[in-house]
């Protein structure tokens, strides 16, 4: 991993410092034990996780020096409420870098899933500390299959990810791609923290591959069924449920079911 390569191209604040490490826990880990004395804007990105994790604990699979594991420490100027916004945020800056970088019809899977042929390709977990209303530290972790091949992935995974050099059957710079993404989070950050989702949400809706399809979502124990309509201005899910009802979700676990 070349990180002057990557400072090289940053055009903005975020990605002008990067803490590279061989392996880590996690990156979101090492990130929040460095908020306190590391500056908006720095970039923890590391070659291997063995502890990288998804959404509602899962592992993410990340092996040496194919892919993008990395974490972005910000301290945005919205409220709690609108911590959802970040996510979104963040998978905005992420489908277009790649969409503009590979050609790939890359799209984003509510609430924090980068998509490629109905296949998963990368995720966003987002983690936030908050006080009197206000969200002093967030951290945004990213992981991307770039290189990796899809013998890599246990066998029931390779039916439900994938990767840039499995849809291009090329390989990439992970440099240009890191680079590319820092800096569309740099733009649609500044968006973030001076218009809320003025600019952010139309802008994610037309990357969504969830509006207008029938899914199901699992919200802890209780699990819904019916049309994905919109977001609202918070990034929670509209969804129409059989009896008519327009339902609210703030998170969960989505399944596009038609």
């Amino acid at each position: 991993m070349n990180i002057e390569a990557i400072k090289e191209k940053i055009r903005g604040d975020i990605g002008r410092e990067i803490l590279f490490f061989k392996e880590v826990s996690s990156t979101n880990t090492i990130a929040s034990h460095l908020a306190e004395t590391t500056a908006e804007g720095a970039v923890v990105l590391a070659e291997s996780q063995e502890k990288g994790r998804g959404r509602l604990g899962r592992v993410w699979i990340s092996p040496p020096g194919v892919n993008i594991h990395m974490s972005v420490l910000l301290r945005p100027k919205i409220k709690q409420r609108d911590a959802t916004l970040l996510t979104i945020m963040s998978a905005v800056a992420c489908a277009n870098a790649v969409r503009r970088i590979t050609g790939l019809d890359i799209s984003i899977k509510w609430p924090n899933d980068l998509m490629a042929s109905h296949r998963k390709l990368g995720g966003i977990l987002t983690e936030i500390r908050t006080d009197a209303g206000k969200i002093p530290v967030a951290i945004i972790g990213i992981g991307l299959n770039v290189n990796i091949g899809l013998d890599a992935f246990p066998e029931d995974v390779r039916k439900i990810a994938t990767s840039l050099k499995n849809e291009t059957g090329r390989s990439y710079s992970r440099e240009e791609i890191i680079a590319g993404i820092l800096n569309e989070i740099n733009r649609w950050y500044a968006h973030l923290n001076t218009s809320g989702g003025e600019m952010l949400l139309p802008e994610w809706k037309r990357l969504s591959s969830t509006i207008g399809k029938y899914v199901k979502v699992t919200a802890g124990d209780e699990t819904f069924s019916g049309f994905a309509e919109s977001i609202d201005s918070e990034g929670r899910l509209l969804l129409r449920l059989p009896s008519g009802e327009l339902k609210r979700v703030s998170a969960g676990d989505l399944t596009v079911l038609r």
